[in-house]
């Protein structure tokens, strides 16, 4: 039985129900209570959370179905906020948006989650392994560590003081150990001794505490080519993912979960459709993970809140994932935490607003909308840990937004434009192409690149600025031409500008065009992007110098090379020095046959 529930048990009704509006319910003789409380309402014993006080009436957001549910009936009191589990047994998890593990509750309950159903956030019976790494005299204070535990072959979780507690080690334990049993005992500046087992409870409206939030200044490599060489996220950084039904969201978010450059991955589902998050539950255990060789789950932890599942769960869903993302970052991890979509996020705000009856903002949304997305991206960042070692961790964020018929105009986007440094906008009409991953070069931008310029320059290739830049212009001065061709026809263009069309074919085709299903496009590394892209412009300058040379411009456009340009994306990191420097060779003997009046079969 847990907490909430022992008390509950223990007779503490501090209320009764007045009034059910769909998931809010209005109780009295609650003036004894505080906001943010969790509450189990009916003798069904659902959740719930006082989210309004006026007097002694409570508004309760209850995170179940209330169906069946009448006035009179009493609401019980833990005296607890909503507050999340911390301990090992959080990776390879499946959650709903309240931290109940859908594991358990389907072995438990079948199919169907019963309302009231209450099972233990994580398992109490198995024993993990210990090892102590502080000692008996040692001084701690909050956020050091204690001990490890192997969580999984991937993952080494420290078990660390609360940041609320200091003092002196008195004992500590060696060997396996429940997460509720003790593993060490501390004695306080008063006196007293504290025994502190390796589970923690924390608040999720309430940030973990942090030394010092530093600039980001390293990027988050993700292998999608049009991220990390257009619009790279920094470790620590904040990114939005807007764009219509159908144009690749989940897809880009997925392949953001399985190739990151980060150490934990806390995947929040968040109204997201029930079929959409099967891939990830099938697919997460069967890949790869290219930086252990392990399945992916044994870094990743998944909040599942599908949109079949309760509205107002999805607003407790984000807060959920953020504090265990806060957790690990804690240890000293780089996390990434994806939710998607924030829009639905949103939409359990509105609906609840409106419950409220509360003044109404633009489009219905609370006025207060911008404020709780501050809040969320907010607590991502690159941070100096509290602790005595010093150590660092990073929480990246990246949020899809699902603005209706893709208006980014609409409240939700516009209130996570002014928050976030990277904005990936996807475009239907790319979508329909067939283009993916469907980020518009021509609207996306990027606020990191003064930041991390200097990470690629040095440990990648000391021109990556001045070919990304370069990339850019040619893609815009394609825009720009284009709008020539749509009304004169290619005909009317010089053949210098008909070569920059045919080199940002090729930057769109065989480098921005990437194929997420495909064993080896999936992913690319950043030495394989730079090799891809200056082979690309290399042809392009070399087309541009024998034109000049008054070599013909079929001959420049037919050049045998470009064939093997674009299967460039398809030779295996193993390979690829090796296949790069034949394609450098031929295309440097190409250029040669052409300017000299050579054969091009020579």
């Amino acid at each position: 039985m847990t907490e909430a529930n022992r008390k509950a048990e223990a007779g503490q009704i501090v209320g009764t129900i007045a009034k059910v509006a769909g998931p809010l319910i209005v109780a009295t003789g609650m003036a004894d209570v505080q906001m943010y409380d969790v509450v189990r309402v009916s003798e069904k014993r659902l959740i719930g959370e006082i989210i309004e006080l006026r007097g002694d009436r409570a508004s309760i957001q209850v995170y179940e179905e209330t169906a069946g549910l009448g006035p009179g009936e009493p609401v019980y009191s833990t005296g607890e906020p909503l507050s999340v589990e911390l301990a090992p047994g959080l990776i390879e998890s499946i959650f709903d948006g309240i931290q109940r593990p859908l594991e358990v509750i389907y072995e438990q309950e079948g199919d169907r989650i019963t309302r009231g159903v209450d099972v233990p956030k994580l398992d109490r019976k198995k024993k993990w392994e210990f090892v102590p790494v502080a000692q008996v005299g040692d001084a701690l204070s909050g956020g050091d560590v204690l001990g490890t535990v192997q969580e999984t072959p991937a993952v080494v979780q420290k078990i660390m003081l609360p940041p609320t507690l200091s003092g002196t080690v008195e004992w500590i334990y060696k060997g396996e150990a429940t997460i509720e049993e003790p593993i060490a005992k501390i004695k306080k500046a008063d006196g007293t001794v504290v025994e502190v087992p390796m589970l923690q409870r924390w608040p999720v409206r309430r940030p973990r505490p942090y030394r010092e939030k530093i600039a980001p200044s390293e990027p988050m490599i993700t292998g999608q080519r049009v991220i990390d060489t257009l619009f790279p996220i920094a470790k620590g950084g904040v990114a939005a993912v807007p764009g219509p039904f159908g144009s690749g969201k989940t897809v880009v978010q997925h392949q953001l979960a399985k190739w990151a450059d980060a150490d934990i991955i806390v995947y929040v589902g968040c109204g997201e459709r029930g079929n959409e998050m099967t891939d990830v539950l099938m697919e997460f255990p069967e890949l790869k993970d290219p930086r252990t060789g392990l399945p992916l789950m044994k870094r990743t932890v998944l909040i599942a809140n599908t949109s079949d599942m309760p509205v107002a769960a999805r607003e407790a869903s984000i807060y959920t994932g953020i504090t265990i993302a806060e957790y690990f970052r804690d240890m000293g991890y780089k996390v990434a935490i994806m939710a998607d979509s924030t829009s639905r996020w949103a939409e359990a705000l509105r609906e609840m607003s409106g419950r409220l009856e509360e003044m109404p903002g633009e489009e219905g949304y609370p006025a207060y909308l911008s404020s709780r997305l501050a809040e969320f991206y907010e607590r991502a960042g690159y941070v100096h840990c509290i602790g005595a070692d010093g150590r660092t961790g990073a929480i990246s964020a990246i949020g899809a937004v699902s603005p209706p018929g893709g208006d980014t105009s609409e409240p939700v986007s516009q209130g996570t434009l002014r928050i976030v440094k990277v904005f990936w906008g996807l475009s239907a009409s790319l979508a329909y192409k067939r283009h993916f991953p469907a980020i518009d070069w021509l609207q996306s931008y990027s606020l990191y690149h003064d930041k991390i310029d200097d990470y690629f320059s040095k440990h990648v290739a000391s021109d990556w600025t001045e070919l990304v830049g370069k990339t850019m212009q040619v893609l815009q001065e394609e825009s720009e031409l284009e709008e020539i061709v749509r009304l004169v026809g290619v005909d009317a263009l010089g053949y210098k500008d008909r070569l920059t069309l045919e080199c940002a074919r090729s930057i769109r085709e065989d480098y921005l065009h990437q194929n997420a299903f495909h064993e080896v496009d999936t992913y690319t590394s950043p030495e394989k992007q730079h090799g891809m892209l200056s082979t690309i412009l290399t042809w392009y300058q070399k087309g541009l110098d024998a034109l000049d040379a008054d070599v013909p411009f079929s001959r420049v456009a037919g050049m045998k090379i470009l064939e093997q340009i674009g299967r460039m994306k398809y030779i295996p990191e193993a390979d690829f020095p090796q296949r790069l420097a034949e394609i450098r060779s031929q295309l440097d003997a190409e250029y040669i046959a052409l300017t000299e009046g050579g054969s091009l079969d020579a």
